[in-house]
């Protein structure tokens, strides 16, 4: 009876086990048919620990992260919208998706390559933002889901052509979201040409860690390791001074609310926070370089990347209703994107973002999820 009852024992531990490694999901559904007529899917992720990731094929976006608070609730903590026709319209901010082939500014929207000079769309007053007219997040990926011992995992795959918005050389671009089981999403990047190039993808989420539409991110605490800034001017364009933070308000060495010193941005071009930290760790390697809390939920997002910059905007001119018709204003989501910094291509101190046949861009992000 007693080997009975052990063995018994053992097979319910086994079943347990097995139930908890296949708890990881994949779901794939049509999400609709772009304005072109093209297809997009949508992919959804769970983790063992019942977090979810959604994403589409069109921009690769990141359009759900449901996380639990202190308390064990899941609330959706990315900004975004409900239906294809809004992805689509111009007046999606770049919600959540893949943002290239060059991410943030280039000055006059022009750069230069062994003697070659190279002009892009103006999409952004005199400059070029985010990869132009029709950047990475206005096209559709192709998506291969598959499983890792991470965790379910999505890769994205794109080919840009050769003058593709302005910019020289074929350029094959991979995206892998990695939902992990130690609830991290886990982004790399990696990128080839055949011509030489520049590049700086990165992804340009909206987070409110209080739950998207739930007030603004103002009381947040945030820190930033990173004890200087790229000033800019009356456009955002990096002036090519690197700056300490100390003694302005954009000290966020220590964690501090948000909002504390926000109004000293209030006036264009920022009307909030806007910049360029110059990251304390310039290895290449994996490292800390922020840390978010959102007091109420106890939720708690660290951001883990190989790039030498990070952008804080705290979505200074968002006006727009997003999922459920819930209204998306100023400051309701804030936006860490790991990069290099803003018109390197035109500075020759900045680290470089140029990319030549045989070489293999490669960049890792990692945002991490828990609570306090």
């Amino acid at each position: 009876m007693k080997r009975l009852l052990v063995g018994t024992f053992v097979f319910l531990i086994l079943i347990g086990m097995l139930s908890v490694a296949f708890a990881a999901k994949i779901e794939k559904a049509l999400y609709g048919v772009t304005q072109d007529g093209i297809p997009v899917d949508k992919y959804t992720l769970v983790n063992d620990n019942g977090v979810i990731a959604e994403f589409i094929t069109y921009g690769g976006t990141w359009v759900s992260m449901y996380v639990p608070d202190k308390q064990g609730k899941f609330d959706d903590i990315l900004l975004g919208f409900d239906s294809l026709a809004e992805w689509e319209s111009a007046a999606n901010p770049y919600f959540g998706c893949i943002t290239g082939r060059y991410a943030n500014r280039i000055a006059n929207g022009q750069f230069t390559i062994d003697g070659r000079t190279y002009t892009l769309a103006q999409n952004n007053g005199p400059n070029s933002l985010h990869g132009g007219v029709k950047g990475f997040n206005r096209v559709v990926w192709k998506a291969f889901p598959f499983y890792t011992p991470d965790g379910p995992a999505i890769r994205f795959k794109y080919l840009s052509h050769d003058g593709e918005e302005g910019f020289p050389g074929n350029l094959n671009v991979s995206v892998t979201y990695t939902l992990t089981n130690q609830n991290e999403m886990k982004i790399e990047y990696i990128a080839t040409t055949n011509k030489a190039t520049v590049v700086n993808i990165t992804n340009h989420a909206y987070f409110n860690l209080a739950g998207e539409g739930k007030g603004t991110i103002l009381d947040h605490l945030l820190m930033i390791a990173a004890s200087n800034y790229t000033p800019v001017d009356n456009t955002l364009i990096p002036t090519g001074e690197i700056a300490p933070v100390a003694g302005t308000a954009l000290d966020f060495t220590t964690p501090r609310a948000i909002g504390e010193r926000i109004q000293e941005f209030a006036e264009p071009p920022f009307k909030g926070y806007d910049h360029n930290f110059v990251l304390d760790n310039q290895t290449g390697e994996l490292a800390l370089a922020a840390r978010v809390k959102e007091p109420t939920s106890g939720r708690v997002m660290e951001v883990y990347t190989m790039e030498p910059g990070i952008q804080l905007y705290t979505g200074n001119w968002l006006d727009v209703l997003g999922k459920g018709g819930k209204y998306y204003g100023q400051f309701a989501g804030f936006c860490l994107e790991t990069q290099h910094y803003p018109d390197s291509p035109n500075k020759a101190h900045f680290p470089s973002v140029l990319l030549k046949p045989g070489e293999t861009y490669h960049t890792v992000t990692i945002y991490k999820f828990f609570t306090e």
